[in-house]
């Protein structure tokens, strides 16, 4: 009967982001949710819980008015949760969020498995995984999208590129798993209301014993723009030439 962690991330609702004229992002209108990724990470621990028995603990680190993703990811059929909080927690870095993970997991639970979403549904930098399992010093296993347990060792396929990879790593260990790895439920009226139920601990700044420095610093976030000039070119020897030509010049190709 293992002991799961499912990592989650509440982020921006891409659907209430605004464009302005200039080019920029508007968020002053914006909602969050839980990562679509990470949906799929909580519905994947369920799943193992329903299938061999064990909890699930959902474990967040964000800032303290995040509290409403608590709820949704308890609603969603996790047993506990562990919410990381505090004010300065709004841009960290991968660095810095595999690390507070770690030490909170490595010490408030006693976890076999740890799922989290191949990447986060904003930055989408698919590097908590693999930097949580080296702070963690467990196997680890990515792009995972079928997950079973033998015994003392999880059983993980994994999509590379054309064909399907399977390893089977002894526990504890980490995989991050694919939206293949089974569909999110729906959470019902009950859910939700049994969810304010289930206990939930609060773990502060000042409980962590160490806070380390960000390794990279985001400048700034626009719109993305796509431009099209429709023009034609032909296999001919002529229009290739043009063709790589254009590429040069617009800096795509060297």
């Amino acid at each position: 009967m293992p002991d799961i962690v499912v990592c989650f991330k509440w982020v921006v609702d891409e659907a209430y982001i605004r464009r302005t004229s200039s080019g920029d992002l508007d968020f002053s209108s914006v909602d969050y949710k839980i990562s679509e990724y990470d949906r799929n990470a909580i519905e994947a621990a369920v799943m193992l819980r329903e299938a061999y028995g064990g909890s699930v603990t959902a474990v967040t680190v964000g800032v303290p008015e995040a509290t409403k993703g608590i709820k949704d990811a308890l609603s969603r059929g996790t047993d506990q949760a562990i919410f990381i909080a505090d004010p300065s927690f709004r841009d960290l870095d991968s660095f810095q969020t595999a690390a507070i993970l770690g030490e909170v997991i490595r010490s408030k639970t006693s976890c076999q498995l740890v799922i989290c979403g191949e990447g986060s549904g904003d930055i989408y930098a698919q590097q908590i995984g693999p930097r949580l399992a080296e702070v963690l010093g467990i196997p680890s296993s990515a792009y995972v999208q079928k997950l079973t347990i033998n015994g003392g060792q999880v059983i993980a396929e994994r999509k590379v590129e054309d064909f399907v990879e399977v390893v089977a790593m002894p526990m504890p260990a980490l995989v991050t798993v694919l939206p293949d790895i089974g569909t999110p439920r729906i959470p019902g009226v009950k859910d939700t209301l049994m969810a304010s139920k289930k206990p939930a601990v609060t773990v502060g700044k000042g409980e962590l014993t160490s806070m380390p420095g960000p390794v990279m610093k985001t400048i700034a976030t626009t719109a993305s723009r796509i431009g099209r000039e429709c023009e034609k070119f032909t296999a001919e020897a002529a229009d290739i030439s043009r063709f790589v030509a254009a590429l040069q010049k617009k800096g795509v190709v060297r």
